[in-house]
C-alpha cells in the first residue's frame, strides 16, 4: 500500500473508518514508511488507539472471569444483581438483575460510581441491547420506613430477580445474600467494581433510579432531586428546612425525621 499521494486529511478519514486488523496493519505500515512527519504521527495515533482498545477489551474480559467459570461448569444463565439508593433521604431503593450472553461487547463497563452520567447512559443502552434479560425491583420511601433501609435493599434485589423473564441458574450479588429466592447465589464484596455482571446491574440501576429522581423533581419542584438524586447535600438540607419533607422523603432517616417532629 502506497499512501504518499494522499493528503493527510483524507488519511485521517481512512483511519477513523478502519474496520479490520489487516486493513489497520497495512495502513500503519504504509504511514510509517511515508516521508511526511504528519503521516508517521498518524501511524502512531492509530497504533496507540488500537493498543487502548485491546487493553480495554482485556480489562472487561477480566470482569467476567467468575461468570465464565460458572458457564464452563454448565451454568446456563448467570444474573448480576445490584442496588442503588441506600443512602439518600428521598426516593426509592432500586435494584436491577441482568443476565448477559456468553459473548458481550461492553467497552467502558465499570462500577457505576466510577462513571460519568454520559458514560453510564451510553453503556446502559448497550447492556440493554445485548442482555438476555433484565428487570428492576423498587422499594418506595414509605416501605423503606416500614422495613428499614437494610431490609429494603434486600427486598429490592429479590424483586428484581423474580421479575426476570428468564430464570437465572446462578446469581452474583454485590456484598450480600438475597433472601427468599430459590437460586444458587454468590455474594461478592465489592462486586460492582470486580465483577462484570454486577457492574452491569449497577449501571442499569443507577441510570434507572436517576431517571426516577428527575421525574420526582418535576412532581415536587424545589428540592433539587434532579441534581443531588435525593442525597443529603447542603442544598437538599436547605430545601428540606425551607419546604419541609415531601411525600417521597424517608421519614425514618434522621434529617427528615427531625424536621417532621418539629
Amino acid at each position: 500500500m502506497d499512501v504518499s499521494g494522499e493528503n493527510l486529511a483524507r488519511l485521517r478519514e481512512r483511519a477513523v473508518a478502519l474496520t479490520g486488523d489487516a486493513e489497520r496493519e497495512a495502513l500503519v505500515a504504509a504511514l510509517r514508511a511515508d516521508s511526511r512527519t504528519g503521516a508517521r504521527d498518524l501511524a502512531e495515533r492509530i497504533d496507540r488507539r488500537h493498543r487502548a482498545v485491546v487493553a480495554e477489551r482485556a480489562r472487561v474480559a477480566r470482569l467476567f472471569e467468575r461468570r465464565n467459570r460458572l458457564i464452563a461448569q454448565g451454568v446456563r444463565f448467570v444474573a448480576g444483581v445490584d442496588e442503588v439508593g441506600m443512602g439518600p433521604l428521598a426516593g426509592p431503593v432500586v435494584a436491577v438483575a441482568v443476565i448477559l450472553p456468553a459473548e458481550i461487547d461492553l467497552p467502558g463497563l465499570n462500577d457505576s460510581k466510577k462513571m460519568s452520567r454520559q458514560a453510564r447512559e451510553e453503556v446502559a443502552v448497550r447492556i440493554r441491547e445485548q442482555a438476555v434479560a433484565c428487570a428492576a425491583g423498587k422499594v418506595p420511601p414509605e416501605e423503606i420506613d416500614r422495613l428499614n433501609i437494610y431490609r429494603a435493599g434486600l427486598e429490592a434485589m429479590r424483586r428484581a430477580v423474580v421479575a426476570l423473564d428468564t430464570a437465572p441458574d446462578h446469581v452474583l450479588v454485590d456484598g450480600r445474600t438475597i433472601p427468599d429466592i430459590d437460586v444458587a447465589q454468590t455474594a461478592i464484596v465489592g462486586g460492582d467494581a470486580s465483577d462484570g455482571s454486577i457492574a452491569a446491574a449497577s449501571v442499569l440501576a443507577k441510570v434507572h433510579r436517576d431517571a426516577i429522581m428527575r421525574h420526582l423533581e418535576s412532581r415536587y419542584p424545589g428540592y433539587g432531586f434532579d441534581r443531588h438524586m435525593g442525597y443529603g447535600t447542603e442544598q437538599h438540607i436547605a430545601a428540606l428546612q425551607r419546604l419541609g419533607p415531601s411525600p417521597v422523603h424517608r421519614r425514618s432517616f434522621a434529617p427528615v425525621g427531625r424536621l417532621e417532629s418539629r
